[in-house]
């Protein structure tokens, strides 16, 4: 059948798809990707805390080992950054034993079950992470890194950034008032 001059062709068919559908494509999208962190059960944090501190560590040995670098005297380098491993891995142990002890995952990319404010979280909230800085220190130290001491600044504004901000923003909506009363009475660091 010929078409009046001027008017376009009527389709054969058209896609309308239902409010239902429309609903569900709708919802596929906003819950995929990490955007939706309050709709999951996790901080959603931007890297695991080891990966970043271990990223820095080599990105500032690596600098070390192309640019000229000023060493330390071997004699204070070695005790000193062993010390600060040591002190390091006892922090890391003792945030580790905590977390099995209260039964809640370790791991920040899965589910917290509890508050936990005994041993090291007593007198920090976030001993694990102040552990890594002693190891990265400690290695940067032992090893006369001194490039690392200069990577390790922007180390620390990530994992303060892009895990601890996130870590905190979804205990605060989990706990609520039970954990803004622990983040009030216990530093963040030190």
């Amino acid at each position: 059948m010929a078409q009046p001059l001027g008017t376009a062709p009527k389709p054969a068919y058209t896609l309308s798809p239902s409010p239902e559908a429309t609903k569900a494509a709708i919802n596929a999208v906003q819950t995929s990707g990490r955007s939706d962190m309050a709709e999951r059960d996790s901080p959603g944090v931007i890297a695991p805390p080891p990966l970043i501190y271990a990223g820095g560590l080599v990105v500032g040995l690596g600098l070390g080992a192309v640019l000229r670098r000023p060493s330390l005297p071997t004699g204070v380098a070695g005790p000193v950054g062993a010390a600060m491993v040591v002190a390091g891995l006892g922090l890391a142990a003792s945030f580790v034993s905590a977390f099995r002890r209260a039964r809640t995952p370790v791991d920040p990319g899965q589910a917290t079950t509890t508050i936990v404010t005994t041993g090291p979280y007593r007198l920090s909230r976030n001993p694990g992470y102040l552990g890594m800085a002693l190891i990265y220190s400690g290695i940067a130290m032992f090893t006369s890194g001194l490039w690392a001491f200069l990577t390790l600044v922007p180390t620390l504004i990530l994992v303060d950034r892009g895990v601890i901000a996130r870590e905190e923003r979804y205990l605060e909506r989990k706990f609520g008032a039970e954990y803004l009363g622990y983040k009030a009475r216990t530093r963040r660091w030190l």
